[in-house]
């Protein structure tokens, strides 16, 4: 534990709390400041100009990312008939509809990412209070209740970012892994922004990108210059 809390120290230490640091150099700190013994996830958090108590400003969406997260993405779909035969024939781990329903329902939860048909949903329904709070439920606005499977299952495995804001207008979401070059984890990052300027709701008043700070799992925050991406 000692080893342990000297690395903590020796990873503030380097870095400037009070800072704005180029995107670039911020990612190089994050790479170097992150004590974990495992592969660490880096994540983002972007505080934005949003009263997420307003029904309009309550930002929630999802964006590919052009190198992934880093991590196998485990998908299962309820669909039928013709639609059943396309979702296993793109490798998803189940493909169901009462079956797969009953199977969560007995506790089955190793997947990572549920779509659903729309003809499906009266199914899907009754599951709200197991896949709901898990994040899991599947929803138009992030594009998982659709007929266009082929699209949804290859943005999902090769690498699917979702993002909301939470009652603060913090949005947070992983951008990869420490283990990824500087320049993947930059392009990761500059996409996430960019889809998340393009959802700006129109009543958003003021500044609406505020402060971005990136990290490791294990790791200090490391706090961005947005200058660039608000021109």
């Amino acid at each position: 534990m000692a080893h342990r809390g000297k690395k903590i120290r020796g990873a503030l230490k380097n870095v400037d709390r009070v800072k704005l640091y180029p995107l670039q150099e911020a990612i190089n700190l994050v790479k170097e400041t992150s004590y974990a013994k495992f592969n660490a996830s880096v994540d983002v958090a972007l505080n934005l100009g949003l009263d997420p108590r307003q029904a309009d400003q309550n930002l929630r969406g999802a964006t590919p990312l052009p190198h992934g997260l880093g991590k196998t993405v485990r998908v299962v779909v309820f669909a039928k008939g013709d639609k059943a035969v396309e979702a296993s024939s793109l490798g998803v781990e189940f493909v169901g509809g009462d079956d797969l329903a009953a199977k969560i329902t007995e506790g089955w939860m190793e997947f990572d990412q549920v779509i659903a048909t729309p003809d499906m949903m009266g199914v899907v329904g009754k599951l709200g209070k197991i896949l709901g709070p898990r994040g899991l439920m599947p929803n138009p606005k992030l594009g998982t209740v659709t007929f266009d499977l082929v699209k949804t299952i290859n943005e999902l495995k090769s690498g699917r970012v979702e993002y909301r804001v939470d009652k603060a207008g913090i949005a947070h979401a992983p951008v990869g892994r420490v283990s990824f070059t500087p320049e993947q984890l930059e392009e990761n990052i500059k996409t996430l922004v960019e889809a998340i300027v393009r959802a700006k709701p129109s009543t958003s008043k003021g500044t609406y990108l505020k402060n971005l700070s990136i990290s490791a799992t294990m790791g200090p925050g490391v706090k961005v210059d947005l200058t660039p991406f608000k021109k």
